[in-house]
């Protein structure tokens, strides 16, 4: 099991217990699921249910909620990796923010090797994906890039580890 499920709760120091698993999978089968569904699926009160949710918020267990979006039906049908290298004075948090300025950049991950960031890129056309890599490759401190498009892309939204 993750070792994030099992840290401890800040306002019991207990980790999330069997019933907390089984919330969070039903709402990442679907966050707009009520108290009153979940409750009906757990048997618990709904006030349990809402309880809990409430602890798992506050121990950052559940960090938000949001809608899935395909975005190449808003027009935005390419997408790509852009792996970057920085010389060895960058510092990684410089290098992030850097890096996430750029309005396609959606996501910037900071790895223990080379790369030094792998950034997910999206952009409307190839001819936009180029200008995007031009503005990175011009950031201060970047030593090079290497851009993978990718053709498609079968995502676990949903991915969760084995319950106990």
């Amino acid at each position: 099991m993750d070792a994030g499920f099992r840290s401890s709760d800040p306002k019991t120091g207990h980790p999330p217990d069997p019933l907390d698993l089984r919330i969070l999978a039903l709402l990442q089968e679907d966050g707009r699921r009520t108290v009153a569904d979940m409750s009906g699926r757990l048997g618990l009160s709904p006030t349990a249910v809402k309880r809990r949710i409430e602890r798992l918020e506050a121990a950052g267990v559940i960090t938000g909620y949001s809608a899935r979006v395909d975005y190449t039906r808003l027009g935005w049908g390419i997408s790509a990796f852009t792996e970057l290298l920085f010389s060895g004075t960058t510092m990684p948090d410089e290098m992030d923010r850097l890096v996430a300025r750029l309005p396609e950049v959606t996501a910037v991950y900071t790895t223990a090797g080379t790369p030094d960031v792998v950034a997910l890129v999206r952009a409307t056309s190839v001819a936009h994906l180029r200008d995007v890599i031009d503005r990175l490759r011009a950031i201060p401190g970047l030593r090079g890039t290497r851009t993978h498009v990718i053709l498609d892309a079968h995502v676990k939204d949903d991915w969760r580890p084995e319950l106990d």
